[in-house]
């Protein structure tokens, strides 16, 4: 019986082989096999609420109204963010940009819809 790493994302053990990848049912993060081989780490894919994928630079919609700690007023449905970067996801948050009104935030990428 050989023995399946754990999740690198989430740290289940409940991982399983499907081809060429490794899955994880609990958080469905997927990765290459010969991934712990290969000294680059693997890039994963950020992607809209509608399934869009972004990349640094791209502008985005907001697409519901969210409460900012510490501000007396939310941050509204509409609010266009430009220039946005994709960074290492923290607490469900994987990007961070300049939001007008509020200065530097993160955001969640499923809050948000590309726009031009």
């Amino acid at each position: 019986m050989t023995s399946l790493p754990k999740c690198p994302k989430c740290s289940s053990e409940l991982t399983y082989e499907d081809g060429a990848l490794y899955i994880c049912p609990e958080c469905g993060y997927e990765w290459a096999i010969d991934a712990e081989k290969e000294a680059a780490p693997v890039e994963s894919v950020v992607k809209d609420a509608y399934g869009n994928i972004l990349h640094d630079g791209d502008s985005v919609t907001i697409i519901k109204d969210i409460k900012v700690k510490g501000s007396p007023s939310a941050l509204k449905v509409g609010v266009k963010v430009k220039n946005i970067r994709i960074v290492d996801e923290v607490n469900g948050h994987n990007i961070e940009a300049k939001v007008p009104g509020f200065g530097v935030m993160m955001l969640k990428s499923e809050i948000v819809k590309k726009s031009n």
